[in-house]
């Protein structure tokens, strides 16, 4: 009888152990691991490798696992018909089976499925006893898992992982919804192309470079923004921007005869179709903030800033005391509303003229 219950302790007990600690290797996530690694944790630096080169590990788990199932089962079984003949084999073997669904796979799966956090550093020992009671057996199961497995690593984090991530954290409370909000920005930056956010060509303050520095000052316009794009002949022709705080040390300096074009700066041209992520970097390299949008044929699209990629990343409209309009694309699109209802009653009113003019000519 205690032979009996010696076999059936090593079948539940052995399983039970191996089951967690596959539960806790699948189940911990490898950020939490790198953050105790950077605390200083070494138990997380071996973790790490096992999550890394997680064959080993799990080699190690079910060989311990099947060999105590198949020692543990064949011990019960033999036990069982020795002291209760054959007639109790199948009786036992459907107590055995319960007994290893619900003790050894059950229970402790879930266990370790729902309490890694607690169970990491002893399981982490526990499984480095395994790996080496076991070393030949997961030497060879790592031999044969080479030959069947590919050498190309595959992504383990994707962006959408890490957006979903950022839901789950706010609807936790762990971030606040801007945070969410602003991370969720930071990932969209690759996808996002300058003409999104840009402030279109029809609302740009622009300026003459032929014009005095004391007659830029009188503009109420200008004085309204810290870098105000150029032109030559015609506003299709920007040719530079000049920088407002600029403007006004030359004043104070008494060059009032000096033109906007002697102080202007080069202004950095970009295509419509680059990505922000890939303007901002440019911008920051370049260490400018400002940035002229242009179609395929050079036409003038609009400019962006500096201030409307940090808008794009915080999720909300950046504006100072002296800012008296929020969206300057939605006013884009209404001017150009008002404009093209404009023209359109010109158009009917030139008909009509034309068909009385017509009328009277009969």
């Amino acid at each position: 009888m205690i032979l009996l219950f010696l076999y059936l302790f090593l079948a539940l007990f052995v399983s039970f152990v191996c089951s967690i600690l596959e539960s806790v290797l699948l189940s911990i996530p490898q950020s939490f691991l790198i953050v105790k690694q950077e605390k200083g944790a070494s138990w997380a630096t071996t973790f790490i490798g096992y999550k890394s080169n997680i064959d080993k590990p799990l080699s190690a788990i079910l060989s311990m696992n099947t060999v105590a199932h198949t020692i543990g089962a064949a011990g019960v079984g033999a036990q069982a018909v020795k002291i209760y003949g054959e007639a109790s084999f199948g009786m036992v073997s459907a107590v055995l089976t319960i007994l290893i669904l619900v003790f050894t796979e059950i229970i402790p799966k879930t266990m370790g499925a729902n309490y890694w956090r607690q169970l990491a550093v002893i399981s982490v020992h526990v499984i480095s006893g395994m790996v080496f009671l076991t070393y030949p057996l997961v030497m060879m199961s790592a031999l044969i898992t080479k030959l069947f497995s590919s050498d190309k690593k595959e992504q383990t984090t994707s962006r959408e992982e890490i957006a979903a991530l950022a839901s789950i954290g706010a609807d936790e409370g762990v971030f606040s919804e801007k945070e969410h909000k602003i991370i969720h920005n930071i990932l969209r930056l690759k996808n996002v192309k300058v003409v999104e956010i840009m402030t279109p060509r029809v609302v740009v303050v622009v300026a003459d470079e032929n014009l005095l520095l004391n007659d830029f000052l009188k503009s109420k316009d200008y004085l309204k923004y810290s870098r105000i794009p150029v032109y030559s002949d015609n506003e299709e022709n920007i040719t530079g921007y000049v920088f407002r705080q600029e403007v006004f040390e030359k004043l104070a300096e008494n060059k009032y005869e000096l033109k906007l074009k002697d102080i202007k700066r080069d202004i950095y041209v970009v295509s419509n179709d680059i990505v922000l992520f890939s303007l901002w970097e440019n911008l920051l390299e370049k260490k400018e903030h400002i940035a002229l949008i242009v179609d395929q044929y050079g036409g003038v699209d609009g400019v962006v800033t500096m201030e409307d990629i940090i808008e794009t990343l915080l999720g909300l409209e950046i504006m100072d005391e002296k800012d008296t309009i929020i969206d300057m694309q939605k006013f884009a699109r209404e001017r150009w509303k008002t404009r093209q209802a404009k023209y359109k009653l010109l158009y009917k009113l030139n008909r009509e003229i034309r068909s009385d003019d017509d009328k009277n000519d009969a």
